[in-house]
């Protein structure tokens, strides 16, 4: 287990209030092991003009899961996260009315850095995006 306490759904979703996540309907909706999934509704804040998932948005929950994840691996009050670096492959779209699920796991937690990989789904488990965040450790 890479977490130094397992999470609770609720405190995780508690720490969202008055943020962008909260604000884009993301909710972390599974702790295993070694990831965190969380969901995104795909509606009026989040879709582009053609009301398909906007990419920003795709890249925001991506974003959010990792960092959520960071701070969760460090466990220390006196240690910030903050993003580095982040890149999205977009692979199809999300549709109006749907919930995409992003699910992140890590491919390195150093003392100073974490990389992440996040791949974004929609409900029938297709691939819509693949992300790699990079967080920085801060003391």
């Amino acid at each position: 287990m890479i977490w130094k306490i397992k999470p609770s759904l609720e405190i995780l979703n508690g720490f969202m209030k008055n943020t962008l996540v909260e604000h884009l309907g993301i909710e972390i909706i599974e702790v295993g092991d070694d990831y965190l999934k969380g969901s995104m509704p795909v509606d009026h804040r989040t879709v582009q003009p053609f009301r398909l998932l906007h990419g920003g948005a795709s890249v925001a929950l991506a974003e959010s899961l990792g960092s959520i994840a960071s701070n969760v691996v460090i466990g220390d009050p006196k240690k910030a996260t903050v993003g580095l670096e982040v890149n999205a492959n977009h692979l199809k779209s999300g549709k109006e009315g749907e919930t995409v699920i992003g699910t992140v796991k890590p491919i390195r937690l150093g003392k100073r850095i974490h990389v992440w990989n996040i791949e974004i789904t929609n409900e029938n488990e297709e691939l819509l995006c693949v992300s790699r965040l990079t967080v920085a450790i801060l003391a």
